[in-house]
């Protein structure tokens, strides 16, 4: 790019900062220290003119854009930490699936497919009992409006607002039923109770609801949530990180996709291996 391409950018750019800034080329001038007539003579489209380095970073400073977007190599006028805060950020986990933050993403996913690999098994298909017995270290209160969100995001997938597929391990399924690992306290009655609701549900929302199992000794996931094409929400613990970039989102995706062409169990044959492992 020659110097007088890159000074029409700048001129262009720095008037539509200062517009958006409702700033006066009086008031750049004092921001930034420099006489009215240079903050005019950059503005001025009769011959090209730059600013010296000095000068760019502070109009930049002063306008809350990036040097690069002035200067024409970026056509992001962020600065590179709000676009990074913009693409990622962390927000506080509750361990009740009631979590206003997760639901609220749930809803933004409407139309779209999510793709779901969750910690233990998949909330969204818990029984009430199951509820209980996992949050009973928690408040009581949580068990209720964890197990109507719940139901309300089962009536929103059986309205078709959108679709979810699940990759769960295998050894989730095996330990459920044998009453191992995570499981180990859990009643028998009420174990068998759940995987029946799983199998049930796995039958007769199919193909909008589809799971694949996964063997955990070949390929591994963290608990990641995938909300169509403009959201992916990781798992760590107290917090989610969610990310919004692009690329990040399509990164994960095909994590996803990975998981699912990875499956020893397809989601037509879910129903039946977790019969057969209660049998």
């Amino acid at each position: 790019m020659d110097k007088r391409e890159r000074a029409a950018i700048f001129r262009d750019r720095l008037h539509q900062a200062m517009l958006r800034a409702d700033i006066t080329k009086s008031g750049l001038s004092r921001a930034t220290q420099v006489d009215r007539s240079t903050i005019g003579q950059l503005l001025k489209d009769d011959h090209p003119r730059l600013p010296n380095a000095q000068l760019a970073a502070d109009v930049a400073d002063v306008l809350s854009v990036s040097t690069d977007w002035l200067l024409g190599l970026t056509n992001r006028p962020e600065t590179p930490g709000d676009i990074v805060a913009a693409a990622m950020s962390l927000s506080p986990a509750e361990r009740s699936s009631a979590d206003a933050q997760l639901l609220e993403w749930h809803q933004e996913a409407a139309g779209y497919k999510v793709r779901h690999v969750p910690a233990t098994l998949p909330d969204i298909l818990k029984t009430e009992r199951m509820l209980r017995w996992e949050y009973a270290s928690f408040a009581e209160r949580q068990t209720p409006e964890a197990f109507t969100a719940m139901r309300d995001q089962r009536a929103l997938l059986s309205e078709g607002v959108y679709d979810y597929e699940i990759a769960i391990p295998l050894h989730e399924i095996e330990a459920c039923a044998a009453g191992t690992s995570y499981y180990r306290d859990a009643d028998r009655d009420m174990r068998f109770e759940q995987l029946e609701f799983l199998a049930d549900h796995c039958e007769r929302m199919l193909p909008r609801l589809r799971i694949f199992l996964f063997d955990a000794r070949k390929v591994f996931s963290s608990p990641v949530t995938v909300f169509g094409p403009n959201l992916a929400v990781v798992y760590v613990g107290q917090c989610y990180l969610a990310f919004r970039e692009v690329e990040r989102v399509k990164s994960l995706t095909a994590h996803f996709d990975w998981l699912v062409r990875s499956a020893v169990v397809d989601a037509r044959d879910v129903p039946g291996h977790i019969r057969g492992l209660m049998a």
